[in-house]
């Protein structure tokens, strides 16, 4: 999604690729191009075993810490751009397709579970040669992030929780919606991807109406993997254990929560902070599910008070 300061140079982008008679593939392919272009990333794949991972990192690696990012449910590597762009000048950042989303590999017997997850990012951040990093993820990404820095505790600088996933001891209107047989965050027909962006976000992003089409019919195409990490994420996420597992994180971790949250109730983030020793929380008003989105230049500046706070 695209910041403001950037929308006449994105709406000219659009008109003159109508003008040559692109189709909306090739809008959409230009247009996610030129936004990473933008904030300093490039894509890149490496080949894990038997996964083939799509990720974005600096087109210019500098002298500076890393950061990981990990993306939520549904979701993909172009959900940091913004967030990243306000980094890349200070920081290596990679942005990661987790396996069954985005461009990575989506077999469906893969093993979703969050712990399955943990696995895969730490073989991929291993083939990527990357020992240490700041870690930050979103909502089923936060919950990675969290399990990660307790999982592999020498690795993680600092860890951001951005509306993590996890723990549900306070329900939201996502979990009444789930329990009645629906669910808004898998698009599966059209007009649904709208509804999830409505549902999930409560300060949407400008994009041009070709680029939502192709994001649509790559979530709708998504519907079965989606259908199969949900149920994965749900079991897992729900067992008692997390908490405990998570009270042995060593690094500094900040919580971000945006209070208009409808997928994850914002109040939950008071059990990450008693669980985890080293845990501060920021509570966002006006900001949904997606804060790195909705938010990117706040969020970044909260993270660079964060790190300098507790250094």
């Amino acid at each position: 999604m695209m910041p403001e300061t950037r929308l006449p140079a994105l709406l000219l982008l659009t008109l003159t690729t109508l003008l040559w008679g692109c189709s909306r593939q090739d809008i959409y392919d230009t247009a996610i191009d030129w936004e990473r272009s933008s904030a300093g990333l490039e894509a890149d794949r490496v080949v894990v075993g038997e996964l083939d991972v799509a990720y974005l990192h600096n087109k210019d690696a500098i002298e500076g810490e890393t950061i990981v990012l990990i993306h939520g449910f549904g979701a993909n590597k172009e959900n940091w751009t913004r967030f990243a762009g306000e980094l890349t000048d200070e920081f290596n950042v990679y942005a990661i397709d987790l396996p069954g989303h985005g461009d990575s590999s989506k077999e469906l017997d893969l093993g979703y579970r969050l712990e399955d997850q943990v696995q895969y990012v730490s073989r991929i951040l291993a083939a990527l040669g990357i020992d240490q990093s700041h870690m930050m993820g979103n909502s089923m990404g936060g919950a990675i992030t969290a399990l990660y820095a307790a999982t592999f505790p020498g690795q993680i600088r600092s860890a951001v929780l951005f509306n993590p996933a996890g723990i549900f001891e306070y329900d939201s209107e996502l979990v009444e919606l789930v329990t009645e047989g629906d669910n808004p965050l898998i698009p599966k027909q059209p007009g649904d991807f709208e509804r999830l962006l409505d549902f999930a976000l409560e300060k949407r992003p400008f994009a041009p109406w070709p680029i939502l089409d192709v994001m649509e019919e790559k979530a709708i195409a998504n519907q079965e993997v989606n259908e199969v990490i949900f149920a994965a994420i749900r079991d897992s996420g729900y067992e008692p254990d997390f908490r405990n597992t998570i009270e042995r994180i060593e690094a500094p971790v900040l919580v971000l929560w945006g209070k208009e949250d409808r997928v994850i109730n914002y109040r939950n983030a008071d059990i990450f902070v008693e669980r985890i020793a080293n845990a501060r929380k920021v509570l966002l008003d006006g900001v949904g599910h997606a804060p790195m989105i909705e938010v990117p230049e706040e969020s970044a500046k909260l993270f660079r008070q964060f790190i300098q706070s507790s250094n």
